[in-house]
């Protein structure tokens, strides 16, 4: 028995009105990291044991710095969403779920304002 409405089976929205959009986002990003994560286990071999300027060198190379903003952003925002999902998924008080999702929020923006901040102080230091 489908309990969803004709207009709702054509749109394809569950209940949320939003499900496949976010399933969407969660698999473009890790898809896109995918690429970019092996980039960075290449890079962690390559520079196993070399010396700190010789690193930081290497990381403040442009190519090598977009790709680590990218890494960044990707995987902020692969977090968020999953967070999201567990939260939505999982708490079922609307208040603890409000307070969870802002939070998750913000977190997110905190800790990817501090990896780009790093990332970007290693890029111009170089």
């Amino acid at each position: 028995m489908d309990m969803r409405t004709p207009l709702g089976k054509v749109r394809g929205l569950g209940s949320a009105k939003s499900g496949t959009e976010h399933f969407w986002k969660v698999r473009t990003t890790s898809i896109a990291l995918v690429p970019l994560l092996l980039f960075y286990v290449v890079f962690l071999i390559v520079h196993a044991g070399k010396p700190y300027a010789e690193v930081v060198s290497a990381l403040s190379n442009p190519f090598v710095a977009t790709i680590n903003a990218l890494t960044i952003i990707a995987s902020i925002v692969h977090m968020k969403l999953g967070m999201e999902e567990i939260i939505q998924d999982y708490i079922h008080t609307e208040v603890t779920k409000l307070v969870l999702l802002m939070l998750n929020s913000f977190f997110s923006l905190l800790i990817g304002g501090l990896c780009l901040f790093a990332a970007l102080k290693i890029a111009f230091a170089g």
